[in-house]
This record gives C-alpha cells, structure tokens and sequence, in this order.
C-alpha cells in the first residue's frame, strides 16, 4: 500500500516537514508518479517496532525506583 507524504506522517506521527526532510536526504524510498509522491507503507514496519521497543525499554527504566542513597544514612 502507498501512502502519500501527508499520510505518512500521520501514520509515523511526525511532522511533514520531517518526511520532507528524510525523502531528501534520501532516507525514505518513494516512487514518484505525475506530480505526486508515493511512500511505500510497508517499509517502515522494522521502524514502528524498534520505536515501540525503545518505549517500553525507556517506560520501564522510568518506572524503575531510584535506590537508596547510602550517603544519606551516614552522619558524622
């Protein structure tokens, strides 16, 4: 399925501006068909799950609880 560069935006929830950016720099493969620019879907399924690895790994270091400092205990 081909999207637009609009549609992929929405589907990868980054600004257009940054698909722009990509499709420039030659990051994002597209075929181009009349005036517009089509951006195969399927390309970007590795992206959508290490981006969804990277969140859990980066929720769960936030959820872990900061251990106790030993300083603290000690007085002199």
């Amino acid at each position: 399925m081909y999207l637009t560069i609009s549609q992929t935006a929405e589907y990868l929830h980054l600004d257009v501006s940054e698909i722009v950016r990509l499709i420039r720099e030659k990051q994002i493969r597209y075929v181009r068909v009349d005036d517009d620019i089509l951006i195969y879907k399927e390309q970007f399924n590795l992206f959508l799950k290490e981006r969804e690895r990277y969140l859990k790994e980066y929720q769960d270091y936030l959820n872990t609880p900061l251990p106790d400092d030993i300083d603290i205990k000690d007085e002199d």
